[in-house]
């Protein structure tokens, strides 16, 4: 495996020719592997490609389309598919790209995270709400301690 940093300050890593831009993806990528021997799902692609918005010309200027790169498309036994991006948190730009796709694509869109704390994968907006729960409880039990 080998490593190089981006712009988020994650590790790329190259695992079985390819390359994913997080430990966290690359882990995730091992996980559907396993789950597609298991027939546990059908198959998965990696980096599937969604064109959220067609390119354009308006006033004598081409607009470029607008596309979201997602990390991982999973069909499902029952026929169902779900686009999974791989998150440490959500930027502005994603959360605009985010609406788009929803609009757009009739499959689930999910977002994980790995966290350690919280017993391995789990939905951002999930991680979201545990660590404001943690934060809130850490705040009181401080204000508690310096009340004492």
């Amino acid at each position: 495996m080998a490593e190089t940093k981006t712009k988020y300050n994650s590790k790329k890593i190259e695992l079985d020719g390819h390359v994913f831009d997080s430990k966290a993806e690359a882990r995730y990528y091992e996980e559907l592997k396993l789950q597609q021997e298991q027939s546990k799902i059908l198959f998965f692609r990696l980096q599937p490609r969604y064109e959220l918005q067609e390119s354009f010309k308006k006033c004598g200027k081409l607009h470029r389309k607008i596309e979201y790169v997602a990390d991982f498309e999973i069909h499902h036994l029952d026929g169902s598919i779900e686009t999974i991006d791989v998150k440490g948190f959500e930027t502005t730009d994603f959360a605009i790209k985010r609406k788009l796709f929803e609009k757009k694509f009739p499959h689930k869109l999910t977002l994980l995270a790995f966290s350690q704390i919280d017993g391995g994968w789990i939905e951002l907006d999930e991680l979201k709400k545990a660590r404001r729960l943690r934060k809130k409880t850490k705040a009181a039990l401080k204000a508690e301690m310096s009340f004492n």
